[in-house]
């Protein structure tokens, strides 16, 4: 059996801490091997929320045995809100659980964190303590979107609101390596989130990001399709979608607005009266296996690519089920080795990168 992957889950992070997040965590070890939980943050609550969630999993026959050994609390008095500056919360806030739970990484007391915390915070602490793999230069969260094809990763989905050609060039490199280790495609599509399809079309960065593309692409670096446009994106059209953060974070938000607002209204329209009801009963199985096509919460958490140890930030919102996902996500991260394959690219890089200043400096 393989070794089992430390992790460090942040229970105090996200709208409904501790109660969801150490449910959550009660589950991934209840129905997955492979991990070992150490839940971070107060210990009196953590603990208190974990004595219920024990008590009413004695009653699941499907458990695997000795699940409770492998779950432990490591107390951290201090919690990030979502309204605190990310850079101040990180500095002065140590016994925060995000920052125990992210130091734990960088001691080798954990391999991996994942949080529902703050999301700046996370990226601040992410490259300031976990530290960031060299010759990757702004890493990127990375977020699956179910689409009608399957799944595409959308890569930049908030981490860097401000971005650069070279920076977008890179994600889709590493975008590239996710999709290629995570889900065996061979050569994943590449697009770029645009107003159009035309190359000409776009803003700045995009006009600048294109060309940048389009050689990788000639080069047989990456698969390069041209311009995605927002609507290709729940078509499924590309495998990997490259954009700043800003817009990938606009795009996502948006994606899972409609898709909340469809649900609601097809279930008002369904049970509007009783011949809609009739006619649910009928439709039932086939939209039940519609919408888990959809559901995005099977996906777990967006890692941060391109750090020396894995960092999952999952949804502010998440309940037990996205965090039971996010846990897992983290076995299959170390089983698909993502990460010895983005450093091995990411050394490669640096020494291109020393190359170019070694030739400056000899101009």
């Amino acid at each position: 059996m393989a070794e089992e992957i430390r992790i460090a889950l942040d229970a105090m992070g996200g709208d409904h801490a501790p109660g969801e997040i150490v449910k959550g965590a009660v589950h991934a070890a209840m129905h997955h091997d492979g991990m070992r939980i150490i839940l971070v943050g107060r210990q009196e609550e953590v603990r208190r929320a974990l004595e219920e969630e024990t008590q009413a999993a004695k009653a699941d026959a499907s458990a695997l045995p000795g699940w409770q050994d492998r779950i432990s609390i490591r107390d951290a008095r201090e919690v990030i809100s979502t309204s605190e500056h990310p850079v101040d919360a990180i500095m002065h806030k140590r016994d925060s659980s995000m920052v125990v739970a992210l130091t734990m990484v960088k001691k080798g007391e954990a391999d991996a964190v994942a949080s529902a915390g703050n999301s700046g915070a996370l990226m601040v602490g992410g490259q300031g303590i976990v530290g960031r793999v060299r010759g990757v230069q702004r890493p990127p969260f990375g977020t699956l979107i179910p689409t009608k094809r399957g799944v595409l990763l959308l890569v930049d989905s908030g981490a860097n609101v401000d971005a650069r050609p070279q920076f977008l060039a890179q994600w889709a490199k590493l975008g590239t390596i996710y999709m290629q280790s995570s889900l065996g495609i061979k050569s994943p599509k590449v697009g770029i989130v645009n107003i159009g399809a035309e190359e000409e079309k776009g803003n700045q960065l995009v006009k600048d990001t294109y060309p940048l593309l389009k050689k990788m692409h000639e080069d047989g670096e990456i698969n390069f399709g041209g311009s995605c446009e927002a609507r290709d994106i729940p078509e499924g059209e590309y495998d990997v979608v490259v954009c700043d953060g800003f817009v990938g974070n606009v795009v996502l938000k948006m994606y899972e607005g409609v898709a909340k607002v469809l649900l609601s209204e097809m279930k008002a329209g369904l049970l509007s009266s009783t011949r809609s009801k009739i006619g649910a009963l009928l439709i039932k199985p086939a939209l039940k296996k519609t919408l888990k096509k959809f559901d995005s919460s099977q996906y777990g958490g967006a890692p941060i690519i391109g750090l020396t140890g894995l960092v999952v930030k999952m949804h502010g919102s998440s309940k037990a089920v996205e965090v039971e996902r996010a846990m897992d996500q983290c076995v299959q991260y170390r089983e698909q080795r993502i990460a010895d394959r983005i450093q091995d690219y990411a050394a490669g890089e640096k020494k291109k990168q020393d190359a170019a200043r070694a030739a400056e400096k000899g101009v």
